[in-house]
C-alpha cells in the first residue's frame, strides 16, 4: 500500500556520512519507489538546501530550517536546572515548529516519522495540533539514549579524571529515562534498532509495544576491495570522533590493547578514521603508531586497507553501522560484545569477540598473522550482510509498521 509520509530529521540526511543520516537516507531511498515522501529537516548551513543530491529525486518535497545555536553557558544552565534532558533542548525552533504546522495543514499525511530523540518534541507538537486529518506519528528511536548515558556513567564513575563526565551522564540518564518514557507513551508507534534497545525501553514503559527495524548497509556501495589493498599491519577504526563512546573506545584501544599487539607485531599501526577528533585524542596524534585522519570524503579505501577492523566499544547503544559496513566489505573484525550488539553474528563465524585488553590483542595478532583466516571471516561476514542486513531487506519491516 502506498503511504504519504513526512520525515522529520535533525540534519539533512545527505550526504549520509554518519549514524542518523545514514539510517534516514537509506530508509527514504528504499521507501521512495512505493511511497510519497516529504522531508522537513534541520540544516547546519543556510545554503545546505542547495545540496540535496538524490533526495530531490526520492522526495516529493524537501523543506529545511537552519538549526538553532546554543551557547556553552546556556547548555550548562539547562543541564543543571532544566527538567528536560540535554538532547531534548538541542533543537528547539519556533521556525521549525511553524514550518511543521504549514506542512501538516497543506498536506494530508498518513504518517509523520520522527527520526531520533532530538526531534521527538516535534512529534509531540504534531499530536497536539488540531488538523483536518490527524496523521499517526512514528518515533524511530535510533538509540535508547537513556541506556547509552547509563552505560557511560557506569564506565566513567570508576575513573576520578572522568567524574565530571560521570556526573553529566548520571543527570542525563535520569532525565532521559523519564523523557523517553513520555515520548513512547504519547506517540503512536515506536521503532527501535535492536532487541536490547527495545528491552531497555520496556524497563521504562512496561506496556510498550515496539518494533525492531535494525540498522542496515548498502551492500552495493560497501563491497569487498581488492586484497592487494589490504595491509598485514593495519588496524582500522571508523566513526565520528567527538562522539563519547568512540572517544572512549579509541583511548582504551590505544592505551591498553595496541601496546600488547605491537609486542607481537612491532610494525602494527592504528588508523582512526573520522571527523572532529576530540581534544582528549590529541596526545595520540603524537604517536608514530597511530594516525588520526580527521574528516574523509570516503571511508572505504581506509577500511579496505585494514588487516583487521577493530571495534573496541565499551559504551553505547543501538546497532553499529560501522560494523555492518566492515562486514559488507568482507573485513576480518575484532569487536567487544557491546560493539556487535544488535547484529546476529556468532563469535568465530563472522567475526571475533573479545572483551578484555589481553583477549582483544591476542585475537587481533592472530588475524594479522593469518590471511586465510581473515578471508574466511570476511566471506562469512559479507554473506550475512547481504542476506540479512541490506537496507532492501530491512525497509519492508518499517512498511509493516505502517500497515499496523
Amino acid at each position: 500500500m502506498t503511504h504519504k509520509l513526512l520525515f522529520l530529521t535533525p540534519d539533512l540526511p545527505y550526504p549520509p556520512h554518519q549514524g542518523a543520516a545514514i539510517r534516514s537516507f537509506n530508509l527514504i531511498k528504499n521507501l521512495a519507489p512505493t511511497n510519497e515522501i516529504h522531508l522537513l529537516s534541520f540544516v547546519q548551513q543556510s545554503n545546505a538546501s542547495g545540496k540535496l543530491g538524490p533526495l530531490s529525486t526520492f522526495c516529493a518535497n524537501v523543506a529545511t530550517v537552519l538549526a538553532p545555536s546554543r551557547s556553552n553557558k546556556s547548555r550548562a544552565l539547562s543541564v543543571l536546572f532544566s527538567a528536560k534532558p540535554d538532547m531534548a533542548l538541542r533543537l528547539p525552533s519556533p521556525r521549525f515548529a511553524n514550518q511543521l504546522r504549514i506542512c501538516l495543514l497543506r498536506e494530508r499525511f498518513d504518517f509523520v516519522q520522527v527520526e531520533a530523540i532530538e526531534m521527538a518534541q516535534y512529534g509531540l507538537a504534531a499530536k497536539r495540533m488540531s488538523l483536518p486529518s490527524q496523521p499517526q506519528v512514528v518515533f524511530d528511536d535510533i538509540n535508547a539514549e537513556y541506556l547509552l548515558q547509563k552505560r557511560a556513567f557506569e564506565r566513567d564513575i570508576g575513573h576520578p579524571t572522568r567524574w565530571l563526565g560521570a556526573l553529566y551522564s548520571l543527570i542525563q540518564w535520569q532525565k532521559l529515562r523519564r523523557y523517553e518514557a513520555k515520548v513512547c507513551r504519547q506517540l503512536d508507534r515506536v521503532v527501535v534498532v535492536s532487541h536490547a534497545d527495545g528491552e531497555a525501553l520496556l524497563e521504562a514503559v512496561p506496556e510498550l509495544h515496539s518494533t525492531v527495524v535494525p540498522n542496515g548497509v548498502d551492500t552495493t556501495y560497501y563491497t569487498p576491495a581488492d586484497r592487494e589493498e589490504e595491509s598485514d599491519t593495519a588496524l582500522v577504526f571508523t566513526g565520528k570522533m567527538d562522539f563519547r563512546p568512540n572517544v572512549d573506545a579509541v583511548l582504551w584501544f590505544a592505551r591498553e590493547v595496541l601496546p600488547l599487539i605491537r609486542e607481537a607485531v612491532p610494525q602494527a599501526r592504528f588508523k582512526v578514521v573520522g571527523k572532529s577528533p576530540h581534544r582528549r585524542l590529541r596526545p595520540l596524534a603524537e604517536r608514530a603508531d597511530i594516525t588520526l585522519t580527521g574528516h574523509v570524503d570516503d571511508v572505504r579505501p581506509h577500511v579496505a586497507e585494514a588487516g583487521v577492523y577493530v571495534v573496541p566499544l565499551r559504551v553505547g547503544g543501538g546497532t553499529r553501522l560501522k560494523v555492518l559496513e566492515a562486514m559488507s566489505m568482507g573485513k576480518a573484525i575484532v569487536t567487544t560484545s557491546l560493539g556487535r550488539e544488535g547484529i546476529d553474528v556468532a563469535d568465530g563465524r563472522e567475526l571475533v569477540i573479545a572483551d578484555d585488553a589481553s583477549a582483544f590483542a591476542q585475537s587481533a595478532v592472530g588475524l594479522l598473522r593469518d590471511r586465510e583466516r581473515r578471508r574466511e571471516l570476511g566471506r562469512a561476514a559479507r554473506s550475512l550482510a547481504e542476506s540479512a542486513h541490506d537496507w532492501r531487506h530491512i525497509t519492508p519491516l518499517l512498511e509493516q509498521v505502517y500497515e499496523g
